[in-house]
């Protein structure tokens, strides 16, 4: 009996993936794409046209002249800002702000975070969470003026109370050394909450039964925090420190400039109201563009090589 071979159908005929075109995978996810568009405009708008901006940095722009018929000075700007005495004061100034905020205000989220995690009491927590939400919401211009009330010699009731006990009276607000600490204050008042709910959401995915097993193997909280709490942040810290990095010469100008008087300037100039003051305020258009070009290469940089070094201990970088 002779048997006859089968040969499968699929072999007949060599396979192909099937691979939809551009315009085949535009209609069958259009909805997806109708939904991108908004954001994809907000950055096309707001933030590549704006870019070609950047060309003012190496012309003398006359704003009668016009954009493209300024004359081209090339790096002039540039070294006439490297050559400013002031250049020195702005650099100390825009970088010991970062650093105090990066040494005081960055762990203050994660510390905070953890420390609600540990609440087992659901209403307590959800309350306490929405206490300290709220500062995010309240306008910096309202931050000021309750850091004026505040601490003014004029009636306010901390210098009231300082009074009673030493004597006499102190000048927070225009003193240089009180500038950086009442920065550093404001911004962990207002935003440390904030902060707490991309940690609280990596926190949220934690294995309960980790925790569990810790316990029986009796391990403490402080342990528990240890081993498995902070490791799993760990990948959320170093993408936001990554970030941090490459905003470290930008303090935030509308914090910086509501607190800046002329008694404390020395402190308090950095680049972000340099910038304002210099090309606002005179219309040093080009000037102004240089410095703001400088301190926007200068993160791109620190961007980079922050995340170069978390990948190299073996940390997810950006990229």
């Amino acid at each position: 009996m002779k048997q006859m071979a089968v040969m499968p159908e699929a072999s007949k005929q060599p396979s192909r993936d099937y691979r939809p075109s551009v315009l085949g995978r535009l209609k069958k996810d259009k909805w997806l794409y109708i939904l991108l568009l908004p954001g994809l405009l907000y950055f096309i708008v707001f933030k590549y046209v704006p870019m070609w901006g950047v060309l003012l940095a190496f012309k003398n722009f006359q704003p009668f002249t016009g954009f493209l018929k300024s004359e081209w000075v090339g790096l002039e700007h540039f070294q006439l800002f490297f050559a400013n005495p002031e250049f020195f004061m702005l650099l100390r100034n825009t970088l010991l702000l970062s650093l105090y905020n990066l040494v005081f205000f960055f762990p203050a989220p994660i510390v905070l975070a953890i420390l609600m995690n540990e609440i087992r009491f659901a209403l307590f927590k959800r309350t306490v969470q929405t206490m300290i939400y709220v500062p995010h919401f309240i306008s910096m211009v309202i931050v000021a003026s309750m850091t004026y009330v505040f601490l003014t010699t004029a009636g306010g009731p901390v210098n009231e109370v300082l009074e009673q006990y030493t004597g006499r009276k102190f000048e927070f607000l225009a003193s240089p050394e009180w500038f950086k600490p009442l920065i550093i204050m404001q911004t962990i008042w207002k935003e440390c909450g904030w902060g707490t709910i991309i940690f609280l959401a990596a926190l949220a995915g934690v294995d309960m039964e980790q925790y569990e097993a810790a316990t029986m193997d009796g391990a403490n909280r402080w342990r528990q925090i240890w081993h498995i709490t902070l490791p799993a942040v760990r990948s959320t810290i170093v993408i936001l420190l990554i970030l941090r990095m490459g905003n470290i010469l930008e303090n935030g100008f509308e914090q910086i400039y509501l607190m800046l008087n002329p008694l404390n300037r020395q402190s308090a100039e950095v680049f972000d109201t340099y910038v304002y003051m210099m090309g606002i305020t005179q219309g040093a258009f080009s000037y102004s563009t240089a410095v703001g070009l400088f301190k926007s290469l200068i993160g791109v940089v620190l961007v980079v090589g922050a995340n170069y070094l978390a990948k190299r201990f073996g940390q997810s970088g950006l990229y």
